[in-house]
């Protein structure tokens, strides 16, 4: 297969290229979106796949690092295989940079310019969501009873030092009379979490905060989070919960774990990695979290992005540590099957350059988009409260449920 690319003046929405349909992955009005898989790869084959695609004779050649992009889901799961979709036309917004698209072919007649304005035109061009009543119920699919004794089991682990950290999630589902509208869905996340990693890929959609990794150039950067607290819109009560979650003992412990994990995984690709002497406070719109930005350069020759996503996931914020115990424990103990929830999504590019999100503040939806499988979790530590767990995964659910749910 050969490929186009362009820059590209004509106003667009990434959202309304991706539709409910197409595929997204998007921060504060940076990121892709593309439309109409050509290609399901493998893991194994991934990287050289993305090798094997040519620049067409008529690609602007001084855009030779824009070129096509594979989206990914990674499973919370290390032993389970990643999944790689090859978009027929990707759209491309940065920061400092014209946008640019590019077409996928199988021949130069493909490419021509009557074709590829044609396949730009459509992409971009599509009448906004339609507003219009459904129904919904929600209900647990993990049993609050259920989800209490696993944090109850988690945390007298943790005290009788067999771990030191381990999260434990719950679902719950939204079922609705009619298909649920994705394309609107993401347009409410954008306008309440724009901040966020936006992302819809395959049955996939959400707003993750968090920043797994991303690699451009030499340059790599994570920013994991964790320990929660919740924001209730009132300025005074949400500075004393962030003074709170700052001076949090059980937190600090949950935080600290995850960075030390990070930042020993990712120094041995790097030349100097330095991070944040102290953890910041990150809010989004329902909650606030302690973070650390962490950045690096990485070795020559820089390694490609997606064998630190493998290094990384699942991180401690997620999983656990030491991480094969506390995911033997998750496996044993929470009794639900994570699927991509607690991995990682993201793209990549044949440079080796991409971005991934940890799965987090996401819905799994079903083929016929009549019911949405939400999940959310907590780091249990020694000090960990069951109650107050509960009470962090109910803010978390807010996210997607303020999405999904509106009259």
């Amino acid at each position: 297969m050969i490929f186009r690319t362009a820059t590209l003046t004509d106003e667009f929405d990434l959202n309304t290229v991706c539709r409910g349909d197409g595929y997204l992955f998007v921060r504060d009005g940076v990121g892709v979106a593309g439309r109409d898989a050509l290609a399901h790869v493998t893991e194994q084959e991934a990287v050289s796949f993305l090798n094997s695609l040519t620049p067409s004779r008529l690609s602007d050649s001084s855009l030779a690092s824009n070129g096509p992009i594979l989206f990914s889901l990674v499973p919370f799961s290390p032993s389970q295989s990643a999944e790689f979709i090859l978009p027929r036309i990707v759209f491309r917004k940065t920061e400092d940079a014209l946008p640019t698209v590019t077409l996928i072919a199988d021949s130069e007649d493909d490419l021509t310019d009557d074709k590829f304005t044609k396949a730009v035109t459509a992409a971009i061009t599509a009448p906004p969501p339609r507003p219009h009543s459904n129904s919904y119920r929600v209900a647990p699919r993990t049993a609050v009873g259920h989800y209490l004794d696993a944090v109850v089991q988690a945390r007298d682990a943790v005290r009788a030092g067999a771990l030191q950290k381990a999260v434990i999630a719950r679902d719950i589902e939204v079922h609705a009379d009619d298909p649920i509208d994705v394309h609107a869905i993401l347009l409410r996340l954008r306008a309440s979490f724009g901040s966020s990693y936006r992302y819809c890929v395959n049955n996939m959609i959400g707003a993750s905060p968090e920043l797994l990794v991303s690699v451009q150039g030499t340059t790599v950067r994570s920013h994991p989070l964790a320990g929660t607290a919740p924001r209730t819109g009132d300025p005074v009560t949400d500075k004393r919960l962030a003074d709170e979650l700052v001076a949090s003992t059980k937190n600090q412990i949950e935080h600290r774990i995850v960075i030390d994990m990070v930042h020993d995984t990712l120094l041995p690709f790097c030349s100097y990695l330095d991070w944040e002497a102290e953890p910041s406070v990150v809010t989004v719109a329902n909650v606030q979290h302690l973070g650390t930005a962490i950045e690096g350069a990485l070795t020559e020759p820089p390694s490609h992005v997606f064998p630190l996503v493998r290094a990384l996931c699942p991180t401690p914020a997620l999983g656990g540590h030491p991480s094969s115990a506390a995911l033997s424990f998750i496996e044993k103990t929470e009794g639900l099957n994570r699927g991509y929830y607690g991995g990682a999504v993201g793209y990549m590019d044949a440079h080796g350059d991409g971005i991934f999100a940890v799965t987090i503040r996401c819905a799994e939806m079903s083929a016929d988009k009549r019911t949405a499988r939400l999940f959310a979790g907590g780091g249990i530590v020694a000090d960990s409260d069951p109650y107050a767990e509960l009470a962090e995964t109910q803010a978390k659910f807010q996210a997607m449920l303020s999405a999904i749910v509106r009259p």
